[in-house]
């Protein structure tokens, strides 16, 4: 329960970010009561991770070619990486061992170079200003200078430009690589008894987590005061182990209950009755009606 200050600097803090509010009333309202209600959040965490592999490639420079010579590629699922902390989200992208080997680049064939676009190889270009006629308004054409084509700006008049894919080196560097994704997929949920309360304020503030359980796959928490959270927790474990075990790993589970602090004060000012709620450890402020309001007329 949050004393009669706290609640009153709580709502200072709330009209002071609002500028259509006076913090006048604030500063004057009359306490009625302070209501103190229990809410627990139960949260279960699954952490997963997921390993998928496609061809890449990259321009061949010389660089050191870790080939089938060497061995062969290992499997998606043995090839080593370093797990970030728990309850972390990561992807990490690795190069398979052995998978790399050079061929010749599918775009240039081998060239390094792919003819010009914008003038089709010839490195010049219809003049745009006379329309290729030389002239323009019965006067030779200024801006080719009567031939009526003009060096094409794309690639300077050579007619070709560097390959886009090997950049000129002639040959890629083809490759396995595979993406690890670690994820931690997270749901929370909150019994619904405060109509006046929005719930979702509650997605944005913390609470005291009185119980926390751990482990690669947790059980469903009996003998909760709270049988909603009981029957809650069996349905997310089965729920999380339905969903993520077929396509991922599960590496490690945890569930917790939080006690979330919410308040409801009553108040009164300039004779007429009031409230507001002050929820969550950082003492956030919902409020639905407030006495005093600035309008722009």
């Amino acid at each position: 329960m949050v004393s009669e200050d706290v609640a009153r600097d709580a709502l200072l803090k709330f009209v002071e970010s609002k500028w259509r509010y006076s913090s006048k009333p604030a500063r004057n309202l009359t306490f009625k009561d302070l209501k103190p209600i229990t809410v627990y959040r139960y949260r279960l965490e699954t952490f997963t991770e997921s390993r998928s592999s496609a061809w890449e490639f990259e321009p061949y420079n010389g660089q050191a070619v870790d080939g089938p010579q060497f061995g062969a590629s290992p499997p998606p699922w043995e090839v080593p990486v370093t797990m970030p902390q728990l309850f972390t989200d990561r992807v990490e992208k690795v190069r398979v061992p052995h998978s790399s080997f050079i061929k010749m680049c599918h775009k240039c064939k081998g060239c390094g170079r792919t003819r010009c676009s914008f003038c089709h190889g010839r490195g010049r270009r219809r003049c745009i200003h006379c329309g290729g006629r030389g002239r323009h308004n019965k006067k030779r054409c200024s801006s080719c200078h009567g031939r009526g084509r003009r060096r094409c700006t794309s690639c300077h008049g050579k007619g070709f430009k560097t390959c886009l894919v090997c950049h000129g080196s002639q040959n890629l560097l083809h490759f396995i690589l595979l993406t690890v994704t670690w994820q931690n997929n997270k749901d929370d949920f909150i019994p619904d008894r405060q109509p006046d309360f929005p719930d979702k304020k509650f997605e944005k503030v913390t609470g005291d987590p009185f119980f926390i359980d751990d482990n690669e796959l947790v059980y469903p928490i009996q003998g909760f005061p709270d049988q909603e959270i009981c029957d809650v927790s069996k349905r997310l474990i089965s729920d999380h182990f339905s969903r993520f075990s077929s396509t991922r790993r599960i590496l490690w589970q945890r569930q917790t209950i939080e006690l979330i602090p919410l308040t409801h004060a009553h108040y009164s000012y300039n004779g007429k009755d009031y409230d507001y709620f002050v929820y969550g450890i950082e003492n956030k402020v919902f409020i639905s009606k407030y006495p005093s309001a600035c309008t722009i007329l």
